[in-house]
């Protein structure tokens, strides 16, 4: 089942990124704090996927009124291929739409192969043409990456 993501969902999200493997999580940007302030400002854009009992997919979705933008795109392991990640990738687009939004990006790592491909089979389009660029405005935000 997918369905909006909500504030209370957050400790068994973040369980769920702790879970999946390369997954990198910003210890403020990533916090409760800084994701209930996300899905306030976009209200309705970001979902789950529960299974079992529990939230084995999520995705992060908003906009700024012009392009929208997924982040944290991940479904459990042991429930891949089932159709999820396709469906919260629906969820989100189809929410975009109803804001007005009319193209969205994201950000996968490159050595992400199994993220790559999935992206790239659902009809994305990878670019080649930008280069990205970062910079961290408080240096406590420190990246951690799961392995």
């Amino acid at each position: 089942m997918i369905r909006c993501m909500k504030p209370e969902d957050y400790p068994e999200v973040y369980r769920l990124w702790k879970g999946i493997k390369g997954f990198a999580i910003r210890s403020i940007d990533d916090s409760r704090e800084n994701i209930l302030r996300f899905l306030a400002r976009n209200p309705d854009m970001s979902y789950v996927a529960e299974e079992d009992g529990r939230i084995v997919g999520a995705v992060l979705c908003g906009h700024d009124g012009r392009r929208g933008c997924l982040y944290h795109v991940c479904v459990d392991a042991a429930y891949r291929k089932r159709g999820i990640g396709t469906a919260l990738a629906k969820a989100t687009t189809e929410a975009l739409r109803r804001e007005g939004i009319n193209k969205v990006s994201l950000v996968a790592f490159s050595d992400n192969e199994t993220g790559n491909r999935f992206w790239q089979k659902l009809g994305w389009e990878m670019r080649n043409d930008l280069n990205s660029y970062d910079m961290s405005l408080n240096d406590s935000n420190v990246v951690t990456k799961v392995k």
